[in-house]
């Protein structure tokens, strides 16, 4: 989400030290010996660690044969496909919503067989994924809103002796009216053609990134299915200490446990599958005739922005965390960039100019998003110029060494 909020949190770290004991419900989380057997009660395949393939044979592959074997029986494996991954960035989705809605309007805006959405990305994910029949309805959202929309603050004992500085039940709200019965049918469907929905969001137990299949846990249809799938798009957009955990329940040998899950953006920025998994072998075994496209967008400047550090405790902590979320962000995308080379797949990257110089008034201000939203739109329309890698990666011409 924004750099402001997670800047918030860490200034609140030290205090809460000192704050007392926290007034949260007590919880039973799983036992270390039982983490990596832990599942969701809605499905036993809903998800997967984020940073390695299923170490267990059967998990490993039901993963692989749901992921792949779907879209070779629906025929996707003989023309080109594409994938989508949506990164984190708080109000800057508006990026994103509005680079896909006039990319939807310009007219060359493909369906994707893959999408996959992190933090602000997660709530841009499902509508990316449903088509242009879900633009305006992404539209509203990412230029409608303002701060109070999606949190209410508490006051700062509670925050400080509680689980968050927020309360999010207007965002719970605001997902129950858009992620409808209707628009999880809509995923199911399309999951049962081969296409495939992927959050990502952080166990905080375990400290490590979860991928959960969103359309895997829509075709089981029930109200649980439902609200598991808010919880998890939820989750990742929930930056800790500003927004409260939100806690997942889970099974293993045979006793319910909770997890306590986070903002995807704390372990990753943008992600599209686990390293270890060689998608062009896949590809090949399966038959792959068609060329694999990914497309990234991140919801971000990449370039570093230079401002003199007033050296104070908020100034100070502001410009560390800036510079961490960047350089974290550009990690990821080298990693997907890296791996779209060895499985040969051809990768395009969007982000948000650096010519862009508007400043929000609040966290989540609808002038600042309706501005980026039209700038991306505007650029889409047009035609978006597609980076072929990520900076710092482009062939360069060669230099001497030393100047002559």
């Amino acid at each position: 989400m924004a750099v402001s909020k997670r800047l918030f949190v860490y200034i609140l770290i030290a205090t809460a030290q000192v704050a007392g004991c926290a007034s949260v419900p007590e919880r039973k989380p799983v036992p270390e010996d039982l983490v990596n057997v832990a599942v969701s009660p809605v499905n036993d395949y809903a998800r997967m660690w984020g940073d390695e393939l299923p170490s267990d044979s059967k998990r490993r592959q039901n993963f692989l044969r749901e992921q792949m074997q779907a879209a070779n029986d629906a025929g996707f494996f003989a023309a080109d496909q594409y994938a989508l991954s949506l990164s984190g960035g708080g109000a800057r989705g508006a990026f994103g919503a509005g680079l896909l809605k006039g990319w939807s309007e310009a007219g060359d805006r493909p369906e994707f067989l893959v999408v996959t959405g992190i933090s602000t990305g997660a709530l841009l994910a499902p509508f990316a994924f449903l088509g242009r029949d879900y633009d305006q309805e992404m539209e509203d959202l990412y230029t409608g809103i303002s701060t109070s929309d999606l949190v209410e603050k508490r006051s700062l004992l509670k925050g400080l002796t509680g689980d968050a500085m927020t309360d999010t039940q207007p965002l719970r709200d605001l997902l129950v009216k858009h992620i409808d019965a209707e628009m999880i049918a809509e995923i199911a469907e399309e999951y049962s053609k081969g296409r495939r929905l992927l959050i990502g969001t952080t166990n905080l137990d375990a400290k490590r990134p979860v991928i959960w299949n969103i359309g895997k846990i829509a075709v089981e249809g029930t109200d649980e299915a439902a609200q598991l799938i808010r919880d998890v798009i939820l989750a990742s957009a929930s930056v800790p200490g500003a927004f409260p955990p939100v806690r997942i329940e889970v099974v293993a040998d045979g006793e319910i446990y909770d997890e306590l899950h986070v903002d995807g953006g704390t372990s990753s920025q943008v992600f599209l599958y686990p390293a270890q998994m060689d998608l062009g072998y896949f590809s090949r075994f399966l038959g792959l005739t068609g060329q694999l496209h990914v497309y990234v967008i991140r919801n971000a400047m990449l370039e570093p922005h230079w401002s003199a550090v007033n050296p104070k405790l908020r100034p100070v902590l502001m410009a560390a965390i800036d510079t961490l979320i960047r350089t974290q962000g550009m990690g990821d995308l080298y990693r997907i960039y890296l791996g779209a080379l060895r499985d040969k797949i051809e990768f395009r990257l969007a982000s948000i100019p650096p010519e862009f110089d508007m400043q929000p008034t609040e966290i989540f201000d609808p002038d600042y998003m309706r501005a980026l939203f039209d700038l991306a739109y505007d650029m889409a329309q047009a035609g978006y110029p597609w980076a072929a890698s990520p900076p710092g990666i482009e062939p360069r011409v060669k230099q001497p060494l030393i100047a002559e």
